[in-house]
């Protein structure tokens, strides 16, 4: 595959307009049939198509919008990011294979990585030649990062020593690093001794065994760290900022991570109606008073949606911190995202090879996006962790019910 990269970025300080319309503009002329969701010509991108693909939406100003240029970003602000997220939305194009190093490991890098981790990692994120895996959850510490247990101490010489397990790691089987989470002391210091760790996933002590999930991918797997040996300059902030720096990572990951979802789901509803309309006898089920009205919920819930990422941008541009209003925008999306899967999945169940070749393409896709619905009210926060601190940090309800 070959892209035009070679791409003059609009000033949005003369036309708040034009970085949209640029984005809108360069995918249309580049995105190829071959990975949209909704074309018959549809195919998943090996890996190596996927990083050459993501290379080149950087390159013409499709990623690291917001990152500084000394760092291979372009310098702009959340407005063109959510600009151009919009126009990413509206197409539906695979996921993006590098999420981790360029929705958090970037993020947590330039806010408390060293100068010379900083010149090293984030270009390299950017151009897809490093590949990240997140090192938080546990068997025994999902949600709930105060009780994990994998544990750094620091030798003589100044190195660190790792041992310990992670578990639901994304990508780790093709990771070249691991944004790892540890503790220096023990279980009972709860969110103090906390640290974090760029590690080389192949570093000597470290074993990945992959986990299949419901979809029959291997997403996801368990990393074992035994005796893992790192210098002390893969360590990211003090021993002590590990705690914080997780949190910052979980506010980006809720907050500011793929914007683009109301205008994806968006999409999503346009090809499922496009679909059942492409053929007579699942045409019919669009006049069903029923359906009529769930789709119209479904509408009011993306714009709802839509609505509470603008704002979120418009205030953080105004200097306000991200804060709890992640946790809105990770309830509402993941909430309204499961549901519509749901329906989409009811709507299509019945398709078989007699009905349109784009009814057909439709089942595959809502099928396997179905499926992985069912954890999106669990992975980056459950929704009752999101609702918990929407209680306690934004309505500042009472952390203990009095009898």
């Amino acid at each position: 595959m070959s892209f035009d990269t070679n791409v003059t970025l609009p000033d949005p300080a003369t036309d708040r307009g034009a970085f949209r319309a640029h984005a809108r503009k360069w995918l249309a002329e580049n995105l190829p049939s071959t990975l949209q969701a909704d074309s018959l010509d549809f195919k998943y991108p090996s890996l190596d198509e996927a990083r050459v693909w993501e290379a080149a939406m950087h390159k013409a100003g499709l990623w690291g919008m917001t990152w500084p240029k000394e760092y291979g970003g372009h310098g702009l602000t959340l407005r063109e990011h959510l600009a151009v997220n919009k126009e990413v939305g509206a197409v539906l194009m695979p996921e993006s294979v590098g999420s981790i190093g360029k929705e958090l490991a970037g993020p947590v890098i330039m806010a408390v990585g060293t100068e010379a981790q900083k010149n090293h990692f984030l270009p390299n994120i950017l151009t897809m030649s490093h590949m990240w895996c997140q090192g938080f959850s546990e068997p025994e510490a999902g949600s709930d990062l105060a009780r994990l247990r994998t544990r750094a101490v620091q030798q003589e010489d100044g190195s660190w020593r790792i041992n310990g397990q992670k578990i639901w790691t994304s990508g780790a089987a093709k990771a070249d690093y691991c944004l790892l989470l540890t503790r220096t002391g023990t279980v009972a210091d709860k969110h103090r001794g906390m640290l974090m760790f760029a590690v080389p996933m192949n570093t000597p002590g470290i074993r990945v065994v992959n986990i299949k999930s419901i979809d029959g991918k291997d997403s996801f797997a368990e990393v074992f760290f035994d005796d893992v040996v790192v210098a002390d300059d893969a360590r990211l902030g003090a021993p002590d900022e590990g705690w914080s720096a997780a949190i910052r990572v979980l506010s980006i990951e809720r907050a500011t991570n793929r914007m683009y979802r109301p205008w994806r789901f968006e999409a999503e509803l346009k090809f499922l109606v496009k679909a059942l309309k492409s053929d007579p006898d699942l045409a019919v089920k669009l006049e069903d008073a029923d359906v009529q009205k769930r789709i119209g919920q479904i509408v009011t819930e993306i714009d709802g949606l839509k609505g509470l990422i603008e704002r979120a941008v418009d205030q953080m541009m105004g200097g306000a911190p991200i804060g709890a209003r992640g946790s809105l925008s990770k309830l509402s999306w993941s909430e309204t995202h499961q549901s519509f899967m749901g329906f989409a999945y009811e709507m299509i169940s019945t398709v078989t090879p007699l009905n349109s070749p784009l009814a057909q393409r439709a089942k595959k896709h809502f099928t396997t996006a179905y499926l992985f619905a069912r954890a999106e009210t669990i992975y980056a926060g459950t929704s009752e962790v999101q609702c918990d601190i929407i209680a306690q940090r934004i309505l500042n309800l009472p952390t203990e019910l009095k009898a």
